[in-house]
This record gives C-alpha cells, sequence and structure tokens, in this order.
C-alpha cells in the first residue's frame, strides 16, 4: 500500500473538511468527523493543521479556488455576455453535480456573521478578501464593467439562495434568471434581463 505524503494527507483532509462543514457548518462538525471521514487521528490532524478554525479557513480557501478556477476556465478567451453565460452556466453545474459548494459558500458566510458577532474578525477577513478574489475573476471577462459585475454577483448569490431553499426547475421564482440563450441573464451588462425566462436544467 503506497503512503501519502503529509502534503497529501492534508489535502484530504480539506476536502473532508469542506464535505463536512458544507453539511454541518463551523460550529455543528467536529474535528473528530473529519478525522474519521479522512480515516486519520484527531492528534495526526492537529499535526497538520494548529485547530479547527485553520481547518475550515483552508476548507473556505479551497471553496473559492475551485470557484475562481471554473470560472477563469469557463470564461477563457470570451469577454461580455459570451463570458457571462458561460461562467454562469459552468457555476450552475457545479452547484446541481456538487452540492457541497453551494453548501461550504453558506456556511462561509453564515461563520463569518456568528464569528463577528464575538468579536472574532479571522473569519470575515479571510472570506472577504476570497470574495473580492472572485470579483477579480469575473470583473474582467465581464469588461471591467463594475454594474455588470455587480448584478452577474448579485444573481448569483439569488441562485445560491434558491437553490439551498429546494425551488424546482421550472418554478415561478427563476423566472428573469433563466432564458432560452442561458442563465442568470440579469448578469447582462444594465441588469436587463431577456424575455422567455425558463428554470434550471430547462
Amino acid at each position: 500500500m503506497v503512503r501519502m505524503s503529509a502534503e497529501e494527507r492534508r489535502e484530504s483532509v480539506v476536502r473532508a473538511a469542506m464535505a463536512e462543514f458544507a453539511r454541518g457548518g463551523y460550529y455543528g462538525t467536529s474535528t473528530e468527523a473529519i478525522a474519521k471521514r479522512v480515516g486519520v487521528s484527531q492528534p495526526y490532524l492537529f499535526r497538520l493543521f494548529p485547530g479547527k478554525k485553520a481547518i475550515f479557513l483552508a476548507a473556505a480557501e479551497r471553496c473559492v479556488d475551485d470557484t475562481v478556477r471554473m470560472f477563469r476556465e469557463a470564461s477563457e478567451g470570451l469577454t461580455g455576455e459570451a463570458a457571462l453565460h458561460a461562467m454562469s452556466s459552468a457555476y450552475l453545474t457545479v452547484i446541481t453535480e456538487h452540492p457541497e459548494q453551494l453548501m461550504m459558500q453558506m456556511q462561509m458566510y453564515l461563520a463569518v456573521a456568528a464569528a463577528e458577532q464575538e468579536g472574532d474578525y479571522e473569519f470575515g477577513e479571510s472570506v472577504r478578501t476570497g470574495w473580492m478574489r472572485l470579483w477579480d475573476t469575473v470583473h474582467l471577462p465581464l469588461g471591467a464593467d463594475v454594474e455588470a459585475t455587480t448584478n452577474f454577483l448579485a444573481c448569483g448569490m439569488l441562485v445560491n439562495c434558491l437553490s439551498a431553499m429546494g425551488f424546482p426547475s421550472g418554478h415561478r421564482v427563476w423566472e428573469g434568471l433563466y432564458t432560452a440563450a442561458g442563465p442568470v441573464a440579469c448578469g447582462t451588462a444594465g441588469g436587463e434581463a431577456a424575455d422567455g425566462a425558463a428554470g434550471p436544467g430547462e
């Protein structure tokens, strides 16, 4: 049996942590559950990370990394509305096929709010830095248009919320977000949605 290096084991911990935190959140997830999913002891876990907060922040950073990479790959060689629809379609595919990506994002924002209520601003600094990376990643393909970038990300957050609540394809709450041409039509420059809205997956 091939032994994993410390870096490979760290990677497996981050991936396991994303899955566990996505489901249980920061406060509802134990390091024991993460260690069990990876197949290591808790003492070994703490040889790789100094504590639970460090594990969560590493998982949050990885969630952002994955999203940034997905947007970059989807928009490569494209600009404007072509980039917008490509990034939107790629994002919808990711959160549909890998719901832990969506759930982890939602848990990140909740963790920031909860931590800052207790006077801990480290979560917020890290997650806000990640959010700005997302902003910058989509900003250039959208023509460095602040309004288009804002609309795109705002629609993306609405997609997150509606998806997290389980609204099915074809439900009227999706109208204005999806058209025959592609998803998140309200992310076009000027925020104008096209006619013929349809639910995701249609």
